[in-house]
């Protein structure tokens, strides 16, 4: 199996835990709690700032002696309601405790202690159409650059229809030459509607010293070192993901492939 593709690790816990070093990269770190009613799960942020995601669920949220109480509001991730999500800086704190079944993703990168813990969702994210036809998918911009929620980490969600493909045309971040690209590393967590579906997600170089392509389960985590990386749906599945990434620079520039330009090009001279 490849080494970006990462499936959980238990039913139930901690499922998913990503640090750089696992990774074998510099910035990026996912982690993924599915806990049950009543448990409990606590983690010091050290020298890394994260952003709480309630992917599912419902839990009562705390930093340090700050308590943000009971956050959550779907069940289901493709209700397509907004996420409650919350900030918490470096040098500092955080646990949650589940009051239904919950589904926490815990996504981090390096930073410097100084902003506040706060609650960053869900309001002011507002759900956004991006792309044509069999490219066309609905965006959750958590905390992109435009949000001035984070030092480092860039976050979004992503609702691919049935059918259809995202992260596409291929494109890639993984040079750091602004303001023509950014280095950005990124991962995906994938889920699937129904669960027993499958996608399929490419992630390759133009030179061809990298790529490999997955059928990713629901659950699974994919990494993106660098490269493009498009995702695909089949018909009959519906795709979410929920993309964390980080680089040297919180901004978020790419370059399509250039074989396949003529897409972006073509669809945005038809706006």
């Amino acid at each position: 199996m490849s080494n970006l593709l990462r499936k959980p690790t238990a039913a139930s816990g901690k499922v998913h835990d990503i640090t750089p070093e696992t990774a074998n990269w510099g910035y990026v770190g996912f982690g993924l709690y599915r806990l049950k009613p009543g448990e409990s799960a606590h983690e010091d942020t050290g020298d890394t700032e994260v952003i709480l995601v309630l992917v599912e669920g419902k839990a009562e949220i705390a930093s340090g002696d700050v308590s943000f109480g009971a956050l959550g509001e779907r069940m289901s991730v493709f209700e397509r309601l907004p996420p409650h999500c919350v900030y918490i800086p470096a040098g500092s704190e955080w646990s949650a405790t589940a009051t239904t079944d919950c589904t926490l993703a815990v996504c981090t990168a390096p930073a410097k202690p100084g902003r506040k813990a706060q609650v960053i969702g869900p309001e002011g994210i507002a759900l956004t159409e991006r792309g044509k036809g069999a490219n066309t998918r609905y965006i959750y911009p958590i905390a992109m650059e435009e949000r001035d929620v984070a030092d480092s980490l860039l976050v979004t969600e992503v609702f691919t229809p049935a059918g259809n493909w995202s992260s596409y045309p291929p494109h890639r971040h993984d040079e750091d030459r602004f303001p023509d690209m950014t280095y950005l590393e990124e991962s995906y967590y994938h889920r699937l509607n129904p669960a027993q579906g499958f996608a399929f997600q490419r992630v390759f170089t133009e030179d061809g010293s990298l790529d490999e392509t997955m059928a990713v389960a629901d659950g699974d985590v994919v990494l993106v070192p660098k490269g493009h990386h498009p995702c695909g749906a089949p018909y009959g599945y519906e795709l979410y993901y929920l993309n964390v990434m980080a680089g040297p620079l919180r901004k978020w520039r790419f370059e399509n492939h250039p074989d396949h330009d003529w897409i972006y090009q073509r669809d945005a001279k038809s706006e």
